[in-house]
């Protein structure tokens, strides 16, 4: 008999009716003073030699609204403690497929701002082992920079969307891919 592998992608993660791995989540656009976004670069574990950059957050617990959880996730990612009600948005929503650990995923996203002062540095004290193992770099980048870089980012429209943001969201979230 063997014994099953562990479920990597964490207890966040359920399945949906068509067996996709599924999960509800919370992101957050961090924009400092100087207009840069902050961006995690990842990769699967699974799959050397890919990599991406993408904003800060993750999966919800049970029972967390979307707020909390960008908020707590913020906390986990950069070590910014910040009460949810200061978070702006959400100003972005969407449902990413895409393959992860040897599974197809399938995560539907509200993204949040936050915005902090220049020269902030991330704190990767709260990370969980599956971030250390697939997070190599956090970075400032100016929304200018994105889109001739040649990296791949999620959501894809990133570089636009970012230097679309207004100072102070007020409508509703406005659906992306």
């Amino acid at each position: 008999m063997t014994t099953p592998e562990p479920d990597l992608l964490g207890p966040e993660w359920g399945h949906g009716p068509d067996g996709v791995r599924t999960r509800s989540a919370s992101r957050v656009v961090v924009l400092d003073d100087a207009g840069r976004v902050l961006l995690l670069r990842g990769s699967d574990p699974t799959r050397p030699g890919t990599d991406w950059w993408f904003t800060v957050g993750g999966g919800r617990e049970p029972g967390e609204d979307p707020r909390t959880a960008a908020a707590r996730e913020l906390r986990e990612e950069t070590g910014l403690d910040v009460d949810p009600a200061e978070l702006d948005g959400p100003v972005w929503s969407r449902t990413a497929h895409f393959p992860f650990l040897g599974a197809q995923c399938r995560q539907t996203e509200e993204f949040f701002v936050h915005r902090v002062a220049e020269g902030f540095e991330v704190d990767r004290t709260g990370w969980t082992d599956l971030e250390r193992a697939s997070v190599s770099e956090s970075r400032w980048w100016v929304p200018a920079e994105l889109a001739g870089s040649g990296a791949v980012f999620y959501p894809v429209d990133l570089p636009r969307l970012v230097g679309e943001l207004p100072a102070l969201w007020t409508g509703p979230p406005l659906p992306i891919t």
